[in-house]
């Protein structure tokens, strides 16, 4: 069946059956793109490859929205408006603990639903050499892949992996072992952005997956929606901008409140060891007094 709003589709296709990159990869980018427009003091994060990933529709909106960041940041204040401020907050989140764990010694990393992350660029040196795998659809996956073989003056040369996978019907596990990752080795995943857009058996079938994959010492790192808004009175509002996501076809399909994680997770023997809601998210990185909204939050956990 067809998820609600389908037959008012910006885009007619669903991202997972068609040869289209993903929209909202695009849009993840351009917020980190804008961000670099700003003083290094100022920044959530620093992405110096986000904007070679732009397409030209980003790259235009992208000047028009640079020149208008004190009226952004005005409505990032707000706890339900401040979207852009909750992807670069768990951006950074992800980014601390893939530091930590690379002292710690682990010794690969696994990005699952890629898209157009940069962290085997921006943490260049300190993976050295360990190798990192991209996991992603084949359409973006490819056209990264492109861009990057384009700037070779910007991107350079480092251990990536490229690994083609649709999440919903072919094994994560074997697609792995396909591309030259080692079992049960302590590994650092990142899952950001991917699983809210998943359906319950997929989260859980690849949570089984890097049970298996991932060896002692190994960390997650992943973002969730808690599939309710929030709370208070604009908890619907925040609802209905989640499932807003179907009409460009990439759909908020899947949520779990941030108490129930825990359990989730050690089903398949990973144990909550950090974990940062909006308020939190907040407090840790928000900068010129933008705020991460209700809904949404980061967590790391051990394996």
């Amino acid at each position: 069946m067809d998820e609600p709003w389908s037959r008012f589709r910006v885009l007619p296709e669903d991202l997972h059956t068609s040869n289209r990159p993903s929209l909202t990869a695009q849009a993840v980018t351009l917020y980190r793109a804008l961000e670099m427009r700003r003083p290094a003091h100022d920044r959530i994060v620093s992405d110096p490859y986000a904007e070679h990933f732009l397409n030209p529709a980003a790259r235009a909106a992208s000047t028009g929205l640079g020149l208008a960041l004190p009226a952004l940041d005005i409505a990032e204040r707000n706890s339900t408006t401040g979207l852009a401020t909750y992807v670069l907050c768990r951006h950074r989140f992800i980014d601390d603990h893939l530091s930590d764990a690379l002292d710690d010694g682990v010794e690969q990393v696994v990005i699952l639903g890629a898209g157009y992350d940069s962290r085997a660029y921006r943490f260049t040196d300190q993976l050295d050499g360990r190798p990192v795998y991209e996991v992603d659809l084949p359409p973006l996956s490819r056209r990264k892949a492109e861009i990057v073989a384009s700037h070779p003056e910007h991107f350079g040369h480092t251990s990536i992996h490229r690994v083609e996978i649709d999440f919903r019907t072919q094994s994560l596990g074997d697609q792995l072992d396909d591309a030259g990752f080692v079992s049960g080795r302590p590994s650092f995943v990142v899952w950001e952005g991917v699983a809210p857009y998943l359906d319950e058996a997929a989260v859980s079938s690849t949570l089984a997956a890097l049970g298996t994959l991932c060896g002692e010492g190994s960390v997650l790192a992943m973002d969730m929606w808690d599939g309710a808004g929030g709370s208070g009175p604009l908890a619907g509002l925040r609802r209905l901008g989640a499932l807003a996501s179907a009409l460009v076809g990439e759909p908020v399909t899947f949520g779990v409140q941030p108490d129930e994680m825990a359990s989730l997770l050690a089903r398949h023997g990973f144990t909550v060891a950090d974990l940062a809601e909006s308020e939190e998210m907040t407090t840790r990185y928000a900068t010129l007094g933008r705020r991460a909204p209700q809904s949404v939050y980061v967590l790391a956990a051990l394996r």
